[in-house]
């Protein structure tokens, strides 16, 4: 992969490895690029990490403990594709496990506060179906979910 032009960078109080930690362990094909250490500069403890770089499949990211003057809000979040239900449900589970919240319509926050929207596939396609009665149903029915389960969306369809 060539040099990645616009990177994302996650502001973390001192948890960057513990989140890159879970972040890579929950996707294939996710890896840790290069680890950054606080030198006698600072701000932080020497030989302290200061940034990973890391990559989600084919996304980089760089995590830094920046300390406790910034954190996540809604305002951003990353939206991860699932091609079915069963990737939904990992997903869903690994990134709200140890003090993560449930948020609406596929919306989630991870144990760091990072917002995460974990999007089947198949509701895309439902929501742009050109029979809008069809597409308005099934926008309902993810309204009133908060992990979206495909089959909801799938009766909601069929109900007209």
């Amino acid at each position: 992969m060539g040099q990645q032009k616009i990177t994302t960078f996650l502001w973390f109080n001192n948890q960057a490895e513990e989140a890159v930690e879970l972040y890579t362990s929950v996707f294939d094909d996710a890896r840790v690029i290069d680890i950054q250490r606080y030198g006698e500069a600072g701000p932080g403890p020497v030989d302290s990490v200061m940034t990973i770089t890391f990559e989600l499949p084919g996304q980089r990211f760089i995590a830094l403990n920046g300390g406790p003057e910034f954190s996540f809000t809604e305002a951003i979040s990353l939206s991860v594709d699932c091609a079915d239900q069963e990737e939904v449900d990992t997903l869903w589970a690994k990134l709200t496990e140890g003090g993560g919240e449930e948020g609406p319509c596929g919306w989630l926050k991870d144990r760091f506060g990072l917002s995460w929207q974990i999007v089947p596939r198949a509701l895309h396609e439902l929501i742009g179906d050109p029979d809008k009665a069809k597409a308005s149903r099934v926008m309902s029915a993810m309204l009133g979910m908060k992990k979206i389960e495909i089959q909801g969306l799938l009766d909601a369809a069929a109900a007209g």
